[in-house]
Formats: structure tokens, sequence, C-alpha cells
């Protein structure tokens, strides 16, 4: 029976992300021998005892709390060479992107980057050509390190348990010639794309078009998208068309950017809901929405790209007085409680 290594860093709070979880249970999934190799400042596996694993590995210290290309590398080589395993899997986070394809060329393997699904009989599933064609590939050399990119597996949600964890030695010479000073982190909220939230809300250019009334109402749009994306706690997006209006002349919503860019060439979001606004549907916005669970769409249009099997409701409708009712009903609803 082969040996699956999962590996696993731990965040501020000691803990292990959601993406981690959901890696741990693809791995669970794999029917090999479970191993669990865990990095950072100190663990804590009693979380996750339940999940069946043989071994619990772990490479704590000071060294191996921050994010670093050297400590994580020695650290993830020592486990790996400590689990001897075939197949090893992890989360798809920056952290381990950036670290764990040299551990397979240090280990004489191979690795895969954004993995969206792993199947018992060893094979991995991967998108190409902006998501537009899925592979299904194996790999003969060993260790096979798969990074699995988040919302592709349900968290591993077991019972704790107590476990004996073995401290493995990594080599920590040398590493003072990186030092992290501290961190800058990205603005929240309704700057930027939010994986946690649960619904995914996207503006299109129509946001800043002449509305019926012959005017361009784009204060009234940033107000209503914005009281939307608060209230839902939502995830906010932004078609190609609309970051893009900026480059031409045309009025715009000063709060999106390319970051908030959703679709063949933006982001490939994986939220559990998604409402598009004002945008035409077509292909080019359709490519990031593969893995949305539940489409829906706002659009005046009956016979737009949305309404050819894209979404899995259109609403022919005025998208500002859509969004007005629904702002009112978040806001009944939350002085209700």
């Amino acid at each position: 029976m082969a040996i699956v290594l999962f590996l696993g860093h731990t965040e501020a709070d000691g803990g292990l992300a959601k993406g981690a979880l959901e890696a741990l249970e693809a791995a669970r999934g794999l029917g090999g021998e479970l191993v669990v190799g865990l990095v950072g400042a100190s663990v804590d596996a009693a979380a996750i005892g339940g999940c069946g694993a043989a071994r619990f590995l772990a490479v704590t210290g000071a060294a191996f709390a921050v994010p670093r290309y050297a400590s994580d590398a020695a650290a993830a080589e020592a486990i790996a060479r400590a689990a001897g395993a075939e197949v090893i899997v992890a989360a798809q986070t920056s952290r381990w992107a950036r670290a764990l394809p040299g551990v397979a060329h240090r280990l004489g393997g191979a690795a895969d980057s954004h993995v969206t699904s792993l199947s018992a009989d060893g094979a991995a599933g991967r998108w190409y050509y902006r998501q537009r064609i899925e592979a299904v590939q194996r790999r003969s050399a060993k260790p096979w390190v798969v990074l699995l990119e988040g919302g592709c597996a349900p968290a591993y949600s077991g019972a704790p348990a107590a476990v004996s964890v073995e401290s493995i030695e990594a080599p920590v010479s040398g590493l003072e010639r990186t030092v992290v000073e501290g961190y800058r982190s990205a603005q929240t909220g309704e700057q930027t794309i939010n994986p946690e939230a649960k619904v995914l809300f996207v503006a299109g250019a129509g946001w800043t078009k002449k509305q019926k009334d012959g005017q361009v109402r784009t204060g009234e749009a940033e107000e209503l998208i914005l009281g939307f994306v608060r209230k839902a706690k939502a995830s906010l997006g932004s078609s190609k068309s609309l970051v893009d209006l900026s480059g031409e002349g045309h009025a715009v919503l000063p709060f999106l950017t390319h970051l908030h860019q959703v679709g063949q060439t933006g982001s490939t979001p994986r939220h559990a809901k998604g409402l598009a606004t004002c945008c035409h549907g077509e292909e080019p916005h359709v490519v990031g929405w593969r893995f949305i669970q539940e489409r829906r769409a706002v659009n005046l249009d009956g016979n737009c790209g949305w309404a050819r099997g894209k979404a899995d409701v259109l609403y022919v409708a005025d998208a500002f007085e859509v969004m007005r009712k629904v702002n009112e009903l978040l806001g009944a609803a939350a002085a209700g409680a």
C-alpha cells in the first residue's frame, strides 16, 4: 500500500486553514497509508487526531513560524524523507506553492500545482488553457507532490483525538540570510475577492452605461453594489470590460481594479453562490464561473449568454431596481434580527 503524506503549515493561531483541511480530506480519499506532516512554530495535532493517520510528524521552532523558502523547503524535505511517501498532498497556498516544487526536485520526484481533483486510483485533474481543457494525469516519478486548489474537496471535520507527534529535525543553518520583518496585509471587505464568502457578486460594464432615463448613474451604482457586498458579507468581482473602461475615458467604479477581475483573463473563484449583474454572459465571462455551485444573473436582454444554459437562473430585469429591492430586504432582515 502506497504511503500518502499530507503536508500542512499552521496559521498564526496554531491551527490549520480551511484549505489545508480540504487537502487532508483529499489525501485520506487516496486509500494509502496516511502520514500527517506539520510545520510551524508549534503544532497541536489533536484537532485532526481522528483522521486515521498512521504517523504524525512535525518540524517546529521559531525559524518555521513564518513563510520563507529556505525554512519551508528544509522542513518539508525532512518530513518527506522521514515519511518515505510516494504521494505528497498539500494545499495550494502561496507558502507551499513557493517551496514544494523545489522540494520535489531535491527528492527526485515531480510536482503539479493547481490540481482540482484527486481520485483513489491515483489520477489528478487539472484545468489548462484558461479553464477550457480539463486533463486527467498521473506521474511515474516518485514522490509526486500535488498542490490542491481550495474549494475542490470537502474539509476534514472529524472528532479531535489525542495523538503522539514525532519531532523531526530540519537544518536551520544559513536561514538567517533572509529575515522576515513583518507582514503588510491586503485590504479586506469589498476591496478584495474573499474566498471565504458564501456569495460572489460580479459587476459588469452595464452599471456605468446610460440607463433607461438616458443618464449615467455611477454614484448610485457604487451605493447599490457596495451596499449589497457589505450587508450580505459577499465577495466582490468584476468583468474585464468594466475594469478596462478607465483606459477608454469612460465613467468607472473607482473601487474596482484588475484584482477583482473574474473570467477568462481573471480569477476562477469557487464560491457556493454567484450573482452576475450587467454583464452579457458570453464565454470570456463564464469561463471564470465554472466552479461556482449555483449561478444566477441579472440582465435586461432575455437572449444574452446567461439565458443559453450558462446560468441556473436568469432574472430579466433592471439591475438597479433589483439590487435596490434586495438591499431593502437585507436591511429589514438585519433590523429584525
